[in-house]
């Protein structure tokens, strides 16, 4: 281990005043923190319908408290990782998990859709400075074959965050408040900041710069989401209209930025392109932004449909994702086995395909649907398997780089995500309210039809998009992450 990249920080009669700490709670503290950052985009989901009322959101407008924490979140996740790389996982950790928390709060006390949305943004920013954290922990703790079981249980525990966010937050907007979505954090966050404080041995890149590229995360946080709230738009004027085509342009001018800076200009770029030599690593990436599009759509939909159509409560909205919740787990769990004996790329096949058929399954569903034969049993094949893709997805992108990048590598895997699901969710929330009006102005079917035929066609989408990860899957060599 003589030229591993990593160095603890700080001479060691500092490090007496940390103390000690097994794995296992290493790895407790990356999972915790990576738990709550996933669990504040679906928790918000089941909350929406109470939110939008509250705070005088639109369908369509609603969209922005989920994509507010999205964009900035996936904008900014290239930044955070460099930063764990820079100035040390242990003082990045302790940052985000403060600015999540302090944001948590803000969003809880939220008086108006402006405030929500402009505070769901810091809070993504702190998500973005806190995740690529917790996978650098794991990978400067865990060396060899214990790697892959580590990551295996941190993806598995981000899934479950995903999935239990829709039980959670029908718990807490029915028993309490939607507020409560927010307030839940603060406890969790003091429990992982106190923990970390104690525990967390830092540990920094020792050949690192300490330069951070914040032009080029400006420029491609507000290029995409000059381009998404183009996307949401055209729900309200045409797609050929000024105000579309100079959002459009206006994006798309910042993405050009983005690239060119990256490439000829910064010193220290956020991205720098090397990177993508890495085939496990392009690939990896290219699968996840299929299905994280896919899969942020179901969450969102699906607690439409349960409120709005079928006249759930919150309460029974959120047990009504519990099968999700199952599924998620359980597929990270076989997952995270077979990798090293069957390697990443037959779980990457199995998963988008089992994906494809659990979409196009749901897309069946309609007014007079059963809860169990039509909707319990296609999301749980939905969400085994996202249980079943993101550990090796995880594990694919960390094989291929340097381990002197891991920070990076975390942080533009969750941006593939994080991107692929705020595009998906304005270009699918956009296809559902098109085919939902066109079926209004018929006249011949209910309302309660027409948006759920507008749920339909999205996954329908959906299905086709997870099927395009299928063959994106194709690509990723046979080897990467098998072990003899």
């Amino acid at each position: 281990m003589r030229d591993h990249p990593y160095t603890r920080a700080v001479p060691a009669t500092t490090l007496t005043r940390t103390r000690h700490a097994p794995d296992w709670l290493i790895l407790s503290i990356a999972c915790l923190a990576q738990f709550m950052v996933v669990l504040d985009v679906s928790i918000v989901n089941v909350a929406l319908p109470r939110m939008s009322h509250d705070l005088h959101f639109t369908i369509t407008s609603a969209e922005w408290v989920v994509n507010a924490y999205v964009l900035t979140f996936a904008g900014f996740l290239l930044l955070g990782g460099r930063a764990a790389d820079y100035f040390g996982r242990r003082h990045v950790y302790l940052a985000g998990i403060a600015l999540f928390t302090l944001a948590s709060i803000g969003a809880g006390f939220a008086a108006s859709g402006t405030q929500m949305v402009a505070v769901r943004a810091i809070q993504g920013l702190g998500g973005a400075v806190l995740s690529p954290a917790t996978l650098t922990i794991i990978v400067t703790t865990f060396h060899g074959p214990r790697l892959p079981r580590a990551i295996g249980v941190w993806s598995a525990v981000a899934g479950a965050g995903g999935a239990v966010g829709g039980l959670l937050g029908g718990i807490l907007t029915g028993l309490a408040s939607w507020r409560w979505v927010f307030f839940i954090n603060v406890p969790l966050g003091i429990v992982a900041g106190v923990t970390a404080a104690l525990y967390l041995r830092e540990m920094r890149n020792k050949d690192a710069t300490a330069k951070l590229d914040v032009t080029g995360a400006v420029l491609v946080t507000g290029g995409l989401a000059s381009v998404i709230y183009a996307v949401v738009n055209t729900t309200s004027h045409p797609w050929g209209s000024s105000v579309i085509l100079d959002w459009l342009f206006g994006g798309l001018v910042m993405l050009i930025a983005f690239v060119f800076w990256e490439a000829r200009v910064a010193s220290h770029p956020l991205m720098p392109f090397r990177i993508f030599r890495s085939r496990p690593l392009s690939t990896a990436n290219g699968v996840m932004m299929l299905v994280g599009g896919a899969f942020f759509a179901i969450w969102y939909f699906l607690t439409f449909y349960f409120q709005s159509v079928e006249g759930y409560g919150p309460v029974r909205a959120g047990f009504a994702f519990m099968p999700m919740a199952v599924g998620i787990i359980a597929g990270a769990q076989i997952s995270s086995r077979l990798i090293a004996k069957a390697g990443v790329r037959p779980l990457l096949v199995v998963g988008s395909l089992l994906a494809t058929v659990g979409f196009y399954w749901l897309s069946f569903v309609n007014t007079t649907s059963g809860y169990w034969s039509d909707v319990a049993l296609p999301s749980f094949c939905c969400a085994f398997a996202m249980g079943v893709l993101f550990s090796p997805l995880a594990t694919a992108a960390t094989a291929g780089v340097d381990r002197a990048d891991a920070g990076l590598a975390s942080g533009v895997l969750n941006t593939a995500r994080q991107v692929g699901g705020s595009i998906a969710l304005a270009a699918l929330g956009t296809v559902a309210a098109d085919r939902t009006a066109a079926l209004v102005r018929t006249g011949l079917v209910t309302r309660d039809a027409a948006l759920v035929a507008g749920y339909d066609r999205v996954f329908q989408v959906s299905a086709v998009i997870t099927l395009a990860a299928f063959a994106v899957s194709l690509a990723l060599p046979r080897h990467v992450g098998r072990h003899h």
